[in-house]
Formats: structure tokens, sequence, C-alpha cells
């Protein structure tokens, strides 16, 4: 079956796309509405299903676009960024309330925006093919995608403590995410001095 990217205007995966840029600002809002109206726990539970059904669809939507062919050149594009946008967003309020380090943010959003820009290098001097996502990459999506929702609902279950489970997981995805930079710029250092084709 053909899975190369086709121009269609909507799809599916397209759909699930563009409902996970939806959710971004209520991921952000929902944290905005005053506490007389929505109390912290009921915004902590909200935002935590916001991201988590924000996860699902970047799930779903790559996964249904590789299956049946539904891929396009718009999705591929759009699909990476509302990754980075969502993470990042999710990020901004966790710092916010203090519930992940000023560091651990700057390095996780600052490795998204390196790794973007390099790719975009990379793709002119028609080499994009030694930058595409590597395991370490893909171990450390999964780990943010498991800690940002925890981080984001902060309170206990059932005696757990899901905030210190999901500090800890959000770390190892900062020493993943180190890695899979280096490896990027790595791969791509070989090819800084070329001049772009285009």
């Amino acid at each position: 079956m053909n899975t190369s990217p086709k121009k269609v205007r909507i799809n599916i995966p397209m759909v699930l796309t563009w409902t996970r840029i939806a959710l971004i600002p209520l991921i952000v809002g929902v944290f905005m509405v005053p506490t007389t109206i929505l109390s912290i726990q009921h915004q902590n539970l909200i935002g935590c299903i916001f991201f988590i059904v924000a996860a699902i669809t970047d799930a779903l939507d790559g996964y249904i676009a590789r299956k049946y062919g539904m891929g396009t050149q718009l999705g591929a594009f759009l699909d990476p960024v509302a990754d980075k946008l969502m993470v990042s967003a999710a990020l901004i309020v966790l710092l916010n309330f203090g519930r992940v380090d000023m560091l651990v943010a700057l390095v996780i959003i600052g490795r998204e925006i390196t790794v973007s820009a390099l790719r975009e290098w990379m793709a002119r001097v028609g080499e994009s093919g030694k930058v595409k996502v590597n395991w370490f990459g893909k171990i450390k999506a999964i780990a943010q995608m498991v800690s940002i929702p925890m981080l984001l609902y902060f309170d206990d279950i059932a005696g757990v403590d899901i905030y210190f489970i999901g500090t800890v997981l959000i770390y190892i995805a900062t020493v993943l995410t180190l890695y899979s930079m280096f490896v990027y710029l790595k791969a791509a250092a070989p090819f800084f001095g070329n001049e772009p084709k285009n």
C-alpha cells in the first residue's frame, strides 16, 4: 500500500492534528480560571485530561496516516509543530506553578527549537534523512507524555505521590532530550559546511 504523502484537503489524521492544536489553549486556559469558579484541584484534573486527550490524538493521527495511506504534506508539517506547541505550553503552565524546574523547561523547549532548525537546515542541503526521529527521541517523547499529565494533575491518587513520579520521569526525559539532541547534532555536523541546494 502506498503511504507516501498525498495532497488531501482534510482527512481523519488532519482532524486529529487540528484537534490537538485546538486543545493547546484549553490546557493553558483552564489554569487561568479564577479558583472561586474552578478549584485548583479541578483545574489540575481538567488540564490533565485535556493533555491526555491531546496525547492520544498524537498517537492516533500518525498511526492512521501510516496504516491507511492518509499522509499529507500539510499533516507531516503540522504534526511535529502541534507536538512541540503542546509540550511547550504545558511546561510553561508547570513552570508558572513551580511544578517543574526552569532548567528542565529550558532544556526541553530549547532542544525542540534547535532540532527543528537543524532539520530545516538538513532539508535545505538535501540530507534530511540523516536527522530522522531516532529511538532516543521516541523514548524521550514517551517520558514527556507520561510525566507532564502527572505534573499537571499534581495530587496524590490512592496514596501514590503522582507529582514525585512525574518529577522523576521529567528528569529522565530531560536527560534523554539532551542525549537525543547530541545524536542529531553529531549526525548533522559533517554537513554544516554544505551550501543549500536551492
